[in-house]
């Protein structure tokens, strides 16, 4: 009997000196065994094909796919063919899967949700902090020879600030904890929880129109959805107190770029600082690219997830996920998105 195939169409893990290197899969390998053959996505100019007629060559026939950054759409899942049983999110977010299409052909899928709270937390208030204290002009002035205690302004107290969380899942009751360490109050707009069950973590619930009008740091930690897709959009960020800090560590999409550039170049807002873009590389973007050259803003390269543990457990989950749900059938335990 032949082995069912298991396709890692764009594993970041992998990619080295311009190519998919096999031989880093040495989890997976691990994990399957025998089991099943591993194949990993095709590479063009150092970067993988996600999307197009080679990627749905590669898909055709297989039984798994544990996809990383390439959507999963209906005329994907028809390339595939019915032989498909499986997808898995190789991450948290999951608005790259069509998981109504997936639902109605039948096929398992699942992420990992909460492989990387502690990592995203610690990067929120790092870069959050990086912020506050001007932590990047200072090194930037002094690394340069200059030295200069006001360089980039004069910090606040945070003792005597507001910060507001916008989606209080796991990561945002990771954050609020760290939060709660260094302001005064802490508050959040969820409107899927109970305020009773968000004062249980010591932070105050309140709409989205307070949250932005009291909080002197707004942080997002909400899925991107239909619903908050530029959640922090001209209207937002003009309710928005003078001087305060916006902190995106979730999704790209979730914030307008362009009031964004304008409200920080203008001095409305006082920072800005931004793990996730939309597309994912901010030169791509001409208003994301303009955004993340400000002296005021703080950036990272969508890396608030990783660690040498977090990756290792993810790869790990995603693995066993999939040789579970190949071998029994069965949707796994965590993260199963399609019942």
């Amino acid at each position: 009997m032949t082995a069912p195939v298991v396709l890692y169409t764009d594993p970041p893990w992998a990619l080295h000196n311009g190519s998919a290197d096999p031989s880093t899969a040495t989890i997976e390998d691990e994990v399957f065994g025998s089991a099943v053959r591993l194949r990993l996505g095709e590479v063009a100019d150092g970067r993988y094909v996600t999307a197009g007629d080679a990627v749905r060559e590669a898909v055709r026939g297989v039984s798994a796919l544990a996809v990383y950054r390439c959507r999963v759409t209906p005329e994907l899942l028809d390339a595939a063919g019915p032989g498909l049983r499986v997808v898995a999110r190789q991450g948290v977010g999951t608005d790259n899967l069509d998981i109504p299409a997936l639902r109605e052909r039948g096929i398992h899928a699942f992420h990992v949700p909460d492989y990387c709270v502690d990592e995203v937390a610690t990067h929120t208030l790092a870069l959050l902090l990086a912020l506050e204290r001007r932590i990047i002009p200072q090194h930037n002035g002094l690394s340069g020879g200059r030295f200069d205690i006001y360089a980039g302004g004069v910090p606040r107290r945070l003792r005597r600030r507001t910060a507001g969380i916008v989606g209080f899942g796991r990561i945002g009751k990771a954050v609020a904890q760290r939060l709660r360490v260094f302001y005064r109050e802490v508050l959040t707009y969820d409107p899927y929880l109970h305020p009773d069950l968000v004062e249980g973590y010591g932070v105050r619930a309140v709409g989205f129109e307070e949250l932005l009008a009291t909080a002197d740091v707004v942080t997002l930690h909400c899925p991107l959805t239909d619903e908050t897709r530029r959640i922090v959009d001209r209207t937002a960020l003009a309710r928005m107190k003078p001087g305060a800090l916006v902190v995106n560590a979730a999704r790209g999409a979730l914030v307008d770029p362009e009031p964004l550039f304008h409200a920080l170049s203008e001095g409305r807002l006082g920072g800005a600082a931004l793990d996730v873009f939309s597309p994912e590389n901010p030169h791509e973007d001409p208003w994301f690219a303009k955004v993340a050259g400000l002296g005021n803003v703080v950036v990272t390269s969508h890396r608030a997830f990783l660690s040498a543990e977090s990756e290792a457990s993810s790869r790990r989950r995603v693995a066993e996920g999939v040789r579970q749900v190949l071998e029994t059938g069965k949707p796994t335990l965590f993260g199963s998105l399609t019942g």
